[in-house]
């Protein structure tokens, strides 16, 4: 069962930037633990859906950062390794061995393409033993300015709200609802990853909370909390 989620971004700018969503992504992974989960999953999109055991390494060297966390060959997608790293940063990783791994939370990646079926499915899965809380790793539209990543869209800028929306208000049924085919066209890199939480929380009665939400470069980001 379903106990609590955090959806924070993926982006590894909140390493060495941006301090306050960092610090609201912070407020909602302490959320998680305040819920005393029997087990907390890193969930984020990726090329490919699988699992990793909790001590798997990620490393953001290939976007400029010299840091990693997990043990071994860096192995981990960019969204499973900044969710690592959020849950290390939380606990106060600055005092630990850049080795540390998010206390060896398991992850599980979902293909950035995965039909909203098949997402679904994986969170219930996630969610049917024990006690459960989720780290969702999430970007929102990187169409929203004409300097952006993805080339401009005034589309944009309401599916990015519908996206805050359900966010804020723990609406499952919202995020379950998304249309891959536009989130695509939309650069929305966090659509997947979403509709697995919407899959996990088929049937609760979780309460939602907007921590943060901001758009530097053109990105959505969010930052909020389901218990």
């Amino acid at each position: 069962m379903l106990v609590a989620a955090a959806v924070c971004p993926q982006t590894p700018l909140i390493v060495t930037g941006l301090p306050e969503l960092r610090a609201a992504c912070r407020a909602a992974v302490a959320a998680l633990r305040a819920a005393h989960p029997d087990a907390l999953v890193v969930v984020g999109g990726a090329e490919t859906t699988r699992s990793y055991e909790g001590a798997a390494a990620g490393s953001l060297r290939p976007w400029g950062f010299e840091l990693t966390v997990g043990e071994g060959r860096p192995v981990l997608p960019l969204s499973l390794t900044v969710g690592r790293w959020l849950l290390n940063d939380a606990d106060g990783a600055s005092d630990r061995s850049p080795a540390a791994d998010g206390e060896g939370a398991p992850a599980r990646a979902v293909a950035f393409d995965a039909a909203p079926a098949e997402c679904r499915a994986v969170g219930a899965g996630l969610a049917a033993v024990g006690r459960v809380a989720l780290l969702v790793m999430a970007d929102g539209s990187a169409c929203l300015t004409p300097r952006a990543p993805g080339r401009y869209d005034e589309a944009a800028g309401p599916y990015n709200a519908l996206i805050a929306g359900a966010v804020g208000r723990a609406d499952a049924a919202a995020l379950a609802a998304l249309d891959p085919v536009e989130a695509d066209r939309l650069w929305v890199t966090g659509r997947a990853a979403l509709q697995v939480l919407a899959g996990a929380a088929e049937g609760t009665s979780l309460k939602g909370g907007l921590l943060m939400e901001s758009s530097p470069y053109g990105v959505g980001y969010f930052a909020g909390v389901w218990s």
